[in-house]
């Protein structure tokens, strides 16, 4: 195993601060200074802790900032150190069969000449990012990197929000025609991501708000303001959250109500026909009485007669329910 894959790096580059960059290798990280007005992005897969030499013991950071570099689950948070800061942030994985609500942290360290991050699982946005390096888009500062990547990271939300938002109107659509066992188990998966996701984004606009006041020459005004807006637009996307996760509870509450409206018209009938034959079965049931002394049962026509007096009883049942309004 080489040094670069015993630290876990997986990407580093070097930029000259006039948006200019380069991709660079182990041996120039270790030797190379960093040039005037420029920075480093090293950016390192975790490993375990063992293995950790450079970040532990070369890097100069901060140990307990360390520490929370190489936490596999941590909530979006900002802390503030004498010579750098930490941010952790929060995006949305867009691997093959992962969920939406499965989030993936990637913490950055930042100070004057470096931005260090560490990733537990691969995250496209830093990977598009990094294509963006690659065809010359680079950053001029630290504070302009940390605002386009919290960018990328949003706009990916926004998708995933997005697609809650349809699937609750589709189910808002199809709540007076679907099954209703089907409907409660979409609704039910519905809530679920949405307050998993919305709690655990909730975090990042404080974190990257935070963030945003610091005072480093590195972070301009135009990057406090792209920052700001990315904490705005995690802002209204738990706004949106809490709207999706309301509206799926009333759509569960609407599909509760349907069923018991089914149920309670189910009832009816069949009280309706209780009653309609409860008074038929008793006169039959004693026509039945194998005694003697049953009227008619000497006449031939006494059943035909019977059964007339039984059809006009329940026809007059049926008469005075319906004038009643209960069937």
């Amino acid at each position: 195993m080489n040094t670069l894959d015993a630290e876990g790096l997986l990407t580093a580059w070097s930029f000259d601060g006039k948006g200019a960059g380069t991709r660079i290798g182990w041996h120039e990280i270790l030797r190379t200074p960093i040039a005037e007005g420029g920075f480093l992005w090293l950016h390192f897969r975790h490993i375990e802790r063992a293995d950790q030499v450079w970040l532990r013991q070369t890097s100069g950071v901060d140990p307990s900032a360390v520490e929370a570099l190489v936490e596999s689950e941590a909530r979006p948070r900002c802390a503030v150190f004498a010579d750098g800061a930490l941010l952790s942030l929060r995006g949305i994985n867009l691997q093959r069969n992962a969920l939406p609500e499965e989030l993936i942290t990637v913490h950055l360290w930042v100070d004057a000449r470096r931005i260090i991050s560490v990733q537990h699982e691969p995250l496209s946005a830093i990977a598009d990012y990094e294509d963006m390096l690659k065809r010359g888009r680079c950053p001029r500062s630290q504070g302009e990197f940390i605002a386009e990547l919290s960018m990328r990271l949003v706009d990916r939300l926004d998708a995933v929000v997005n697609s809650l938002i349809d699937e609750a109107d589709e189910l808002e659509d199809a709540v007076q025609s679907a099954e209703s066992s089907e409907l409660l188990r979409q609704v039910a998966v519905l809530r679920r991501v949405a307050i998993k996701l919305r709690r655990h984004i909730a975090p990042q606009r404080e974190a990257l708000n935070h963030f945003s006041l610091e005072d480093d020459d590195w972070l301009g005004p135009k990057d406090r303001n792209r920052i700001r807006d990315a904490a705005d637009r995690v802002t209204r996307f738990t706004e949106e959250l809490d709207s999706v996760r309301e509206r799926a509870a009333v759509i569960r509450d609407q599909m509760v109500d349907r069923r018991a409206e089914q149920m309670n018209q189910s009832m009816l009938v069949l009280a309706v026909v209780t009653v309609v034959f409860a008074p038929l079965t008793l006169i039959s049931g004693m026509f039945g009485m194998n005694v003697g002394g049953i009227p008619g049962s000497t006449d031939g026509e006494g059943f035909w007669i019977v059964s007339v007096i039984l059809l006009g009883l329940g026809g007059f049942f049926l008469w005075a329910f319906r004038r009643l309004r209960w069937i």
